[in-house]
């Protein structure tokens, strides 16, 4: 797990927003190149090879980082690590199993978006505590551009956003709050 690119650049005096230029790393977005898919509101989870579950979890600079937990990143600009603690320590254990319940079989290993009722206030909307694989998500057919990027997005706010494929595994994302 790597932290996800947004699309365009950030302005630097707020990095809530996004600038109408392209992020360098993420052109290959406005070329027309990879596939885009919905960005679930949820928590990230993972199962591995091994069968095991852990949960996202981001450890700011000058904390403790919990029992267990696998460093995957540091983001330089915020100095946060983003990496994995084991499933059954993480606040969200308890809804995970839930979610696990009513999960189909046989789940492959991957990320999956943890999504219901005490997860972010629910903005999914849905029932019950629910995992979505990240390989399955929603196809989209957007525009390219910022303006019809923003017009999109604004026109679709039950969506936390988009997240582009590359076939080359490089993926790409734009929030619907990069516009708020």
């Amino acid at each position: 797990m790597k932290k996800i690119p947004t699309v365009f650049a950030r302005d630097p005096d707020d990095r809530k927003r996004v600038l109408p230029e392209a992020n360098p790393v993420c052109q290959w977005v406005l070329d027309g190149e990879g596939t885009p898919t919905r960005k679930y509101d949820g928590t990230c989870v993972m199962l591995d090879e091994h069968g095991v579950w852990w949960a996202r979890r981001e450890v700011r600079p000058g904390r403790t980082r919990p029992p267990g937990y696998l460093p995957v990143m540091t983001d330089e600009v915020t100095g946060k690590t983003v990496g994995w603690e084991p499933i059954g320590q993480s606040a969200y254990a308890k809804y995970h199993a839930e979610a696990l319940t009513t999960a189909p079989e046989p789940r492959r290993p991957g990320t999956y978006e943890l999504i219901g009722p005490k997860i972010n206030g629910n903005p999914e909307g849905v029932a019950g505590h629910e995992l979505v694989p990240h390989a399955e998500a929603e196809r989209l057919d957007v525009p390219r551009d910022l303006v019809g990027l923003r017009s999109w997005l604004l026109a679709h706010p039950r969506y936390e956003g988009i997240v582009w494929h590359h076939p080359d595994g490089r993926r790409a994302k734009l929030k619907h709050r990069d516009f708020a």
